[in-house]
């Protein structure tokens, strides 16, 4: 009993019929199911315990019910290994070895369970497979296939912005993957975020930022610059050039809130009574109005003193 209740505690209260049967007896095992203590989620897999599934034990579900060998893998991996954030995609990725096909998963699974997608991938090195519970792919290996199989560029992007931000994964590890994976679906741009990413852009915003800046001709500023305020404490600005005195903050939705508003307010105050010039533009115009926030940032930077624009 003793190793029944290790592997309960294990796979969140999660197995497989064999493995009930081999810890008890095929006649425990179906006394338990019959009295209602257990649950047959589907063919060969059981819960010891009722619904609705908490997030560990769906994802137990998805790689028992896929068979020997399957691993938690892409966004699901990932948020496994601590990726926060909303991608708006909560189905759950396993991959099986190449030239299995588990048979009728998706109509064997329950309603309340979200999809589930089963991957085949034809190279998946051992450097990039973890030892966790469930079994999953490397944290790196993971946001790269998240961001392969995300549904939109700009969620790909996001992904991979978020994992280096959060320090889950580095930009050299996202590299050397893409680097094992030539035919990984959006290559070019998961490459590109993640350069941006050891750049310094922390998130997707910056990220637009920086290429902005880039396709305009625009001098680089520093990224996530640190100073310290009138008040002592320490802040980070979004986009900052330093030569010439110009800041700009990019703000996310967030910002619209009353709490988000007044700090801001009063940041931006004590940025402009420091001297500096100061520009604020949403995340939405960065993107949909590129030009619009060039033509606003090489004004600045010409009133500061950017020579740049006596050459052309």
């Amino acid at each position: 009993m003793e190793e029944l209740e290790w592997t309960l505690f294990a796979q969140s209260n999660v197995l497989t019929w064999a493995q009930a049967s081999a810890l008890l007896t095929p006649g425990k095992v179906r006394h338990r199911v019959r009295s209602g203590r257990w649950t047959t989620v589907c063919r060969g897999v059981l819960v010891a315990g009722t619904g609705p599934y908490t997030v560990d034990q769906q994802r137990w579900i998805a790689v028992l019910a896929a068979g020997p060998g399957a691993r938690l893998a892409g966004l699901a991996a990932a948020q496994a290994g601590g990726l926060r954030g909303r991608f708006r995609d909560d189905r759950i990725d396993v991959t099986v070895p190449a030239g299995r096909h588990p048979e009728g998963l998706y109509r064997r699974l329950p309603l309340d369970m979200p999809a589930v997608r089963v991957r085949r991938p034809a190279h998946l090195p051992e450097q990039d497979c973890q030892l966790a519970r469930p079994p999953r792919t490397a944290m790196a290996r993971s946001v790269v296939d998240a961001a392969s199989w995300a549904r939109f560029p700009d969620i790909a992007q996001s992904i991979v912005a978020a994992a280096c931000q959060q320090r889950l994964v580095t930009p050299d590890e996202v590299l050397e993957v893409l680097g094992r994976v030539p035919r990984a679906p959006r290559r070019a741009l998961i490459g590109a975020t993640a350069r941006d990413a050891a750049g310094g852009a922390g998130a997707l915003s910056e990220i637009d930022f920086i290429r902005l800046c880039r396709r305009y001709r625009l001098p680089m500023p520093d990224l996530q610059d640190r100073r310290v305020d009138a008040s002592g404490r320490v802040r980070y600005r979004d986009a900052y050039w330093r030569a010439y005195r110009l800041h700009v903050e990019v703000d996310g939705a967030h910002h619209m809130e009353a709490a988000h508003w007044e700090a801001d307010m009063r940041r931006q105050n004590d940025i402009w009574t420091s001297g500096d010039r100061i520009l604020r533009f949403s995340a939405h115009q960065v993107r949909t109005r590129p030009a619009e926030i060039a033509a606003a940032l090489r004004t600045a930077l010409t009133a500061a003193g950017w020579p740049e624009s006596r050459k052309s």
